[in-house]
Formats: structure tokens, sequence, C-alpha cells
């Protein structure tokens, strides 16, 4: 049982008034374009309050108190489900989960997220109790049998939450003799540990002799002693040797990584058919979109047919581009692709990338986010100030989101800005899930949106890069998901559903930001306000999807390789680096080189196992909702209401397919996703090729 889901404003004096015609910024985009920050003396003389409103978290020693409630909360619940309830097992199953979730969720963000050392210990602290909780409900037999019961005799309530409850005791192996569940539960602890080791090891940096390195690409790489630190593939590094130099040292084979990913790899295999599933793939992928691992190797390799000429097209167009700039080269190979990719696109733009961030404040973004929310659900962004003690660092902002007729449907704290010892990630966190209360209410969200932007200071706002915009809008995605979801339960409400589900709100939002007609809205110059010029716009929107073909046969390959490594015919006890190679062979265009294993330094093989794949159907998913719905008009309010009564509102309270097929009005299959993703490069390729011929002329 998975109870666990797991800028401030330019002070130039006075300033002459803008031209007729030029807007002035809103309270919310004034209020993103400043930085906030603490003000001390201010505060002493207000009442205070502790993280996120929570009167025990005035102090770091309040996590004891939240975990011990949790606990003994979990004791009341454990002993009412197998003592003959009087109420469908769903709802104490739903509260146990929603007790225990409220503080592990808070304290996993917490432990993350908190600059202060004693806050972030309390909070692991917390964290390790609550799954050490979880962990025996796990196991717990009772609990198990008594909602095993109230299935079989139709009193369970919620039928689908209750066979998801029952799918996630059954994935710990509890319905299996002792022998063989105490094997799973060792199985599992394995799992954990050598994930653990095998990320840290993925991300750590490269240490060779200067020896090593070719004595003309050595400025490129930091030094120490007698020794060369290569910390990544300099994947954007205008040196074709040094860009060479960086993948064959950073990607070469490391056998601890190799053991790790082995040792992961063949637990999971065992472990998945100890439990009855003919590979690790099947079971991570029951209950989703796709349904099945078959679903998901025809996906790919459907995809994978109708990406090989357009894929071609693109290599061949980077290597006439390497070609010209180093005559005496000529192959193109898997370090070349990002750096021409890159240089194309600033070429087609024909302007330099940070002649953009102007238009892109931050108070300007956030602006556009809540035209869009007032134009497709009817809501408002209203930034709340905080009281002393609310939030875990002085420039976190506060929205209320209230709806036209139902009010305040929850609060999304924004920690947007980078600080030391902050994760370098943009993500979403749920702190409290939405749920039906039992007096009628409804308990609303709680999320927190993070990303790492600089500046915000005196200087002016935090202007954003257009890849930073994409980012902005696709957490914001997930967190509209959560507001916007009004499922009965917690463990089914806003982004707590299948993987190739939870992203398709936040991949469609993406579609928003690179749609003319809606930047034009919100792209406004953070000086002056006058809009983005048009051939600016239409060239932006429009480069984001160059060479976006080669992009997607490496999300299939990288896809591909994940569902070997997963499904039944992989070689368990044999090299990762050989399975690697005859699946880039198959999928990938360019060849794999050798003495490389690149498998090592990818990380989502363990967060993500299995599920790689879910981008891509996402992606699919979310094309065909801005075709079919939002594309011709895309800030239509009948569009944005159905959306959400059609997917957002139920979070995983639907089974995926049957969400989809009711309001896609199509049935989900392998061949109709890969062909809405090839419809999808074709419109855009369509579109790069008028916008640029337009702007030539």
């Amino acid at each position: 049982m998975k109870l666990l889901k797991p800028i401030s404003v330019l002070r130039q004096g006075r300033r002459r008034r803008g031209p007729r015609g030029v807007s002035t910024w809103s309270p919310l985009a004034t209020a993103f374009n400043t930085r906030p920050n603490s003000r001390p003396m201010f505060d002493t003389l207000r009442e205070r309050t502790g993280l996120f409103n929570k009167p025990e978290l005035t102090s770091f020693e309040g996590f004891h108190a939240l975990k011990e409630q949790a606990i003994a909360a979990t004791d009341r619940l454990v002993e009412e489900a197998t003592s003959g309830p009087t109420r469908p097992m769903v709802e104490i199953f739903d509260e146990l989960s929603d007790t225990l979730c409220k503080v592990a969720d808070l304290a996993e963000f917490v432990r993350i997220a908190h600059p202060q050392p004693h806050f972030a210990s309390a909070a692991e602290d917390a964290c390790i109790s609550v799954s050490g909780v979880v962990e025996k409900l796990n196991t717990h037999k009772g609990l198990y049998e008594a909602l095993r019961d109230s299935v079989r005799r139709g009193t369970s309530g919620d039928q689908h939450l209750a066979e998801l409850f029952l799918f996630d005791f059954e994935q710990s192996g509890i319905q299996l003799e002792d022998g063989p569940r105490k094997r799973v539960v060792a199985l599992n602890d394995l799992i954990l540990q050598t994930g653990q080791r095998f990320m840290a090891g993925a991300a750590k940096a490269r240490r060779v002799p200067r020896s090593v390195v070719p004595q003309n690409v050595r400025q490129f790489f930091s030094t120490e002693g007698e020794s060369v630190i290569v910390s990544g593939v300099y994947a954007e590094c205008g040196e074709a040797a040094a860009r060479e130099a960086a993948y064959r040292l950073y990607l070469a084979p490391d056998p601890h990584q190799e053991r790790l990913l082995s040792t992961s790899l063949q637990a999971r295999h065992e472990l998945a058919t100890i439990c009855g599933f003919q590979s690790y793939a099947d079971r991570a992928i029951k209950a989703s979109t796709m349904e099945n691992a078959a679903n998901v190797r025809k996906f790919l390799d459907i995809l994978s047919d109708n990406l090989y000429d357009r894929a071609k097209m693109d290599f061949d167009a980077m290597l006439k581009m390497k070609k010209k700039e180093t005559p005496y080269q000529d192959a193109l190979m898997c370090w070349d692709t990002p750096y021409f990719t890159h240089k194309a696109k600033t070429q087609l733009l024909n302007v330099a990338n940070s002649d953009f961030s102007p238009y892109f404040s931050l108070g300007g973004c956030m602006e556009g986010l809540n035209m869009l929310c007032q134009e497709l659900y009817g809501i408002s962004l209203k930034s709340e100030e905080m009281l002393p003690g609310e939030s875990w660092s002085p420039d976190v902002y506060k929205l209320a989101v209230v709806h036209e007729t139902e009010g305040l449907l929850g609060h999304i704290y924004c920690d947007l800005y980078e600080r030391p010892g902050k994760p370098h990630q943009d993500c979403h966190f749920t702190i409290q899930g939405g749920k039906l209360l039992p007096d009628g209410t409804y308990q609303n969200p709680i999320v927190v949106i993070m990303l790492s932007l600089s500046g915000g200071h005196r200087s002016g706002p935090a202007l954003l890069s257009a890849g930073a915009v994409d980012n902005l809008f696709h957490e914001a995605g997930h967190a509209l998901h959560s507001m916007l979801g009004r499922a009965r339960h917690q463990h089914v409400a806003g982004t707590r559903c299948a993987t190739d589900l939870a992203e398709v709100p936040s991949v469609l939002l993406e579609c928003f930001a690179s749609c003319p007609q809606v930047v034009r809205r919100f792209a406004r110059h953070f000086q002056t306000r006058e809009p983005m010029p048009e051939d600016m716009l239409q060239r932006l929107c429009a480069s984001k999807h160059l060479f976006g073909a080669s992009e997607m046969q490496l999300q299939v390959f990288y896809s591909a390789l994940d569902q070997q490594y997963h499904g039944p015919d992989a070689v368990y006890g044999g090299s990762t680096t050989d399975i690697l190679k005859q699946v880039q062979k198959q999928y990938y265009g360019l060849p794999y080189v050798e003495n490389t294993a690149w498998q090592h330094r990818f990380s989502h093989l363990v967060g993500y196992g299995a599920k790689y794949y879910s981008y891509l159907i996402s992606r699919a998913l979310a094309w065909s909702v801005w075709s079919q719905r939002f594309s011709l008009s895309p800030l239509c309010r009948s569009a944005g209401e159905d959306f959400r009564r059609g997917v957002l509102q139920h979070g995983g309270a639907k089974p995926p397919q049957e969400l989809l097929r009711d309001y896609l009005g199509m049935e989900i299959t392998p061949n109709a996703l890969a062909m809405a993703l090839t419809e999808e490069l074709d419109y855009h390729k369509e579109n790069l090729d008028r916008v640029f011929k337009i702007s030539e002329k």
C-alpha cells in the first residue's frame, strides 16, 4: 500500500510616462517583479505562525509533535479498519493515507528546501519515522485482509480506489507466504539502497590524470594538481575536440556504477516475478494509461519507424553545419547534436537569446499565467502576504487561487530563486492533497512550485530565458492540476495519478507558452512595457521545435533502453552496455561511441524505472488535447471548462484509459498516440518553414 506518493522594481526616481496604449503592470506582476525580503523590525510586531501556517512548526521541534499525532491517529484508524468498521473501507484507508501524507509530504519538502540545518534534520527524522510506519502497514496482514474481504463483499466503497489500495498492498507481496514475502521486503530494501548509491555516482565529476586529456583542450577543463576534473559533457562548447574529450571522459564505463545498476535490475526482476509479473516493466506499468509493457513497446516501435526519415533530415542538416565549421570531420557524433541545435536556433532567431529575456520578467510571466487562468477557468492568482514564520525563506511568494464563484480553491507557494544549498531543479511538491471532509467541506490543496532563478534584486526583476518560461508554465500546470482537481479522496487528488497522465496538464501548459496568440498577451519589455516585436515573437515560438524529430528519436531511444532493461527479454547478469549497443543501433540514428557507458549517468533509471516512456505518452496526449480543443481558439472558456470537468477535476479517481477516452472521444491505442506525436512534429516543421520564409522576405 503506497500511502505516500511521494525582484525589485527599478528605482530610477520619477520617470516619464510611457507612450499611449502601453498598459501598466497588474498588482500580481508588480509583486513578482519585486523580490520579497525579511523585515525583522516589522515582523516582531505581528502575530507569528509556523511553516505553512502550522502552529506546531514555529520551531523545528514541532516535527516530533506532528509525527506523534500522525502515529496515534494511524493506530486508531488501523484498529477501526480491523474491528468491524461501520463506514466504507476506502474512507478509512483514505483518511489513513491523508494523515500520513500531511506529515510525510511536508517533511520531505522541508528536508530538501529549508536552509536551516536543524529544520532540515528534524524533517528528515520525521520522514524516516513515517516511512517506518508505512513499511509496517504494508506488511500488516490484518489490514490487507480487511480491505480484501470488503472488496469481495462489495462494501469497500469506491471500487476503483479500493482496487488501487489492494494493488499497492500486493506490490509488496503481502498476499504471499512468509518466505517469499520476506524476500520481497529484502529486495525492496536492496533496490532502495543501490538506487540511492547509483544516483549519487551518476552525478559525480570524473577525475582523470592530465596526461589522458589532449593538450590542445586542457584549458576547457578545471584542474587540481596533476588531475583534470570533468564535470559534464560540455554539450554547447564551440570546440569540437573539447566536446569529444568531455563526452568520452565523463561517460567512460564505471565498474562500480555497473555493479549497482546490474544489482538493481536483477533485484527488480526477481521482485516482479515473485509477485506474479512477467517483468518489472509489467509491474510498473499496470494501472497506467498504457496498461502493460507490450503496449509501450508497440508504441515505441511505431513511433521509431515514423521518426527514422524525419530524424535523418535533422542529422543531415547538422552534419552540413559541422562540415562547414570543421571541414576535416565528416561524421556527426553524439557529442555534436546539442551544440549544433543550439547554434542553429541562435542563427534562426537572428538575435542573441539574451535579447528575449527583457520581455519575460517574472512578474510579466505570472501575469500571463493569471490571464490564462482567468480566461480558461475563471480563477485568479492573488498574491498574499505571509505571516512571520510561515515561510522557510524570505524570498518566497504565496498565491491564493480563487474561483469567481467557488471561492478559495487552495494555495501555491512559489520558491523561485536560487540560494546556497537549494537543489538546482524545477519541480512541484504537494504539501497537502485535496479531500472531501466528513462535514461536507473540502480540504483545500497546498503545493509548492520550485525553480532556481537568479536576479530580482534592486537592479531589476528576474528575467527569464525562453526555456525558463517553459519550465515555469510546466510546473504551474502541475499546480493547477492540484488546485482544480476536486476528487473526493486525497489518495487520488490532483497529481496523485498514473505518471503518464500526471504530466499531461503540465505539458499542455507548455503548448500555451509556445503559442503566439498567448505569448503576445504577456511578453512585454520590463522597462518600457512595449510588447515583443511580432517578428521576434513568431521566430521564438517556432524555433522551440527546431530539430524536433531527432530530439524525439533520442527520447524514444532512452525509453526503449529503459523498457529493455526492465523487460522479460533483458539478459540479467550480462553487460548493460551490450544491451545499450543493441538498442541504440535499433532506435537511434547516431552510432554508439566505443568505450562509453552513458547509462551509468542515467539517474532516471532509478526514479522512473520502466516509466521513462511516460513523457512521450504525456506529450502525445497533450498534443491531442491541444489540437482538438485549443489550437484554433487557445483562450476559449468552454474548452477550459471541458478540460477541467473531463480531466483535471478527477485526478486519479478514474482509470486513465477511461478518463482520456471519454474526454478525447477516441481509443487510446499505441498507434493513435504514435500518430499524434508524428502529426505534432509535421505541424511544427511546416510552421517553422513558414515563419522563417516570411521573416527572410
